[in-house]
């Protein structure tokens, strides 16, 4: 008696179908999972037992064989539970054979029949999508992610005795109507406004949002670094729906998806400690899983202390932002995870540096405390700013600043602005991800203007990667002002924002 159905594994943040087979023969009770199962998918074996007699069906007591092709993929988790467990009755003649094509089935399984929710919906659906799966069957809680994936049946189960009905021809079930992604609209808890001063720095954060590029900023304790990055999400656009697809796989994966949220609409500020491992930062471990870097995906990554930062876990960060993706390789394979976002990094002048002054930030132990911060790891960061300590006018006499609501508004037409101009190129969204080629053809320079560079490369000692980020920030203080070509001011504006590696890196 055998039973053919098949399910789906996750692999980064992709899937990848498995098929299953379930094979019931003469012979000593005995359950044997083959196709590189890990611990999880062989306890499936009693998982799956209890769930059945619990559930009022016939287990029956014989040889049980369960393959997993293909055979050279490892296969983890619960989610291969209830597939299983429907492939048993279908193999003992509980369910009809036929009910089971074209069909695919994942959920953990409780002892009493309950399903219960996995991880990496979303990708699991969209892959059953481009295989022309006709209908998947998928836990209650995990329907919202499932369910924003256009063009397949998508049945809600909650109980392995809900799904065998339905394939027995019991009882009826409609599959659930597609949900229609909204942009985020919602209001944030913090705004600029709240921001006294410090005009220079919040002109710098737009400029670095409208054209996706990093940013550094050093100043002394106090003086708003925190606050300043803590409110960078509330000038960003909203999320289209390929952003926020690629933004909700990641933290279905990484199982930190709520139960019954489907796609995420903010932007995610991921704020980890300094103490953070290599892996915690840039994804991995046995089972690579999402690392900071890619759950801040089409958001921000703010890293205050920057210093204190492990050498070598801040060495980490090169790939990502220059690719703006992570390669992980193990014994058991080579995963990308996606890591586009924005860094903020804070830190003070100083290991002395005290509140309303600058300490010593010229000393030896000064420039050593500085220097834990590589050459080609500054070099990456495209915005270097000063963030000067409050006078004490500021906190009395000055209002409030400009909304966030302002800001985003021209970041939004910056943003549409450079849209319009890569269409032809998809894999660019904004000035930051240019190539080559892209720079040459929008970031000419005329006469006067490359003079200004020519000067610039011999006192900021630029790189060519250093020469590239200016031209860069350029175009996107440009596009802020809706200039088609660049202008002697806008590359002013931009060596200013550079500045700081000459004054403090030696």
């Amino acid at each position: 008696m055998l039973a053919h159905l098949e399910s789906a594994a996750v692999w980064g943040v992709d899937a990848y179908p498995i098929q299953i087979e379930v094979n019931v023969c003469e012979g000593e009770w005995t359950v044997v999972h083959v196709g590189l199962p890990d611990t999880a998918v062989r306890e499936s074996r009693d998982r799956v037992k209890s769930a059945i007699e619990n559930s009022g069906y016939r287990y029956e007591y014989q040889r049980i064989t369960v393959n997993l092709a293909p055979a050279d993929l490892k296969k983890e988790g619960p989610s291969f539970d209830l597939p299983i467990a429907i492939g048993l009755l279908a193999a003992t003649g509980q369910i009809p054979k036929e009910e089971l094509d074209s069909s695919w089935m994942i959920g953990e399984l409780a002892l009493n029949g309950m399903v219960r929710p996995v991880r990496g919906m979303i990708a699991i659906a969209h892959t059953a999508k481009k295989r022309g799966v006709r209908r998947i069957f998928v836990p209650e809680s995990n329907l919202g992610e499932a369910a924003v994936v256009e063009g397949i049946e998508v049945y809600s189960i909650h109980h392995l005795r809900q799904i065998v009905d339905f394939l027995a021809g019991k009882i009826h079930l409609e599959p659930v109507n597609h949900q229609v992604f909204e942009a985020d609209h919602s209001q944030h808890l913090v705004d600029f406004s709240d921001v006294k001063g410090q005009e220079n720095s919040k002109r710098a954060i737009e400029v670095c949002v409208s054209g996706g590029h990093h940013l550094l900023m050093l100043g002394p304790p106090g003086s708003g670094k925190s606050m300043l990055a803590k409110r960078i999400p509330t000038i960003f656009p909203s999320m289209n729906l390929e952003e926020s697809m690629e933004v909700s796989r990641i933290h279905s994966v990484a199982g930190l998806l709520e139960s019954g949220a489907s796609l995420l609409r903010e932007r995610s500020f991921r704020s980890p400690h300094h103490t953070i491992s290599d892996i915690g930062l840039i994804g991995g471990s046995k089972v690579p899983s999402p690392g900071e870097v890619s759950l801040a995906h089409e958001g921000v990554l703010f890293l205050d202390e920057f210093p204190e930062f492990r050498r070598s876990t801040l060495e980490v960060l090169r790939q990502p932002l220059e690719d703006g993706k992570v390669t992980i390789t193990r014994a058991t394979g080579t995963i990308t995870f996606p890591a586009r976002f924005m860094l903020v990094a804070a830190m003070n002048p100083s290991p002395t540096c005290r509140q309303g002054a600058g300490g010593n930030s010229s000393g030896i132990l000064s420039q050593k405390y500085r220097d834990r911060i590589s050459g080609p790891l500054l070099d990456r960061i495209d915005v270097q700013i000063e963030v000067p300590a409050l006078k004490k006018e500021d906190f009395f006499d000055r209002p409030l600043g400009e909304s966030s609501e302002s800001i985003r508004h021209r970041v939004s037409a910056c943003r549409e602005r450079q849209r319009k101009r890569f269409k032809e190129t998809p894999a660019i969204r904004c000035n930051s991800q240019m190539g080559s080629a892209e720079i040459r053809k929008y970031c000419a320079l005329g006469e006067m203007t490359q003079k200004m560079m020519e000067q610039s490369l011999e006192s900021l000692r630029l790189s060519a990667r250093g020469f590239d980020r200016v031209l860069k920030v350029a175009r996107t203080i440009a596009d802020l002002a809706d200039r088609p070509t660049l202008i002697e001011e806008d590359l002013f504006e931009a060596i200013q924002f550079r500045s700081l590696e000459r004054n403090y890196w030696k």
